[in-house]
């Protein structure tokens, strides 16, 4: 299973759309825009498909943590 199909799968079980997707990436401190994402979501054959990087990956679901717990509470 590739990164993308990941994406997807996340995107379709939580219902998010493009908007949230990047407000769960900002989050963390990492930009992306829609054309990034559309050209992430489309299929491996089409000429403007874009494979999902680790990073990109990585950043989302830091972000999703944090968009559905919250930030960490500071350690005393």
């Amino acid at each position: 299973m590739s990164n993308n199909d990941i994406l997807k799968k996340l995107r379709v079980a939580l219902s998010l759309n493009s908007d949230q997707i990047i407000e769960i990436c900002a989050l963390v401190g990492f930009k992306i825009t829609k054309s990034e994402l559309s050209d992430i979501f489309r299929k491996d054959d089409h000429p403007n498909f874009k494979k999902c990087g680790d990073q990109i990956l990585r950043n989302f679901l830091n972000g999703l943590v944090i968009y559905k717990r919250g930030p960490r509470e500071p350690q005393s």
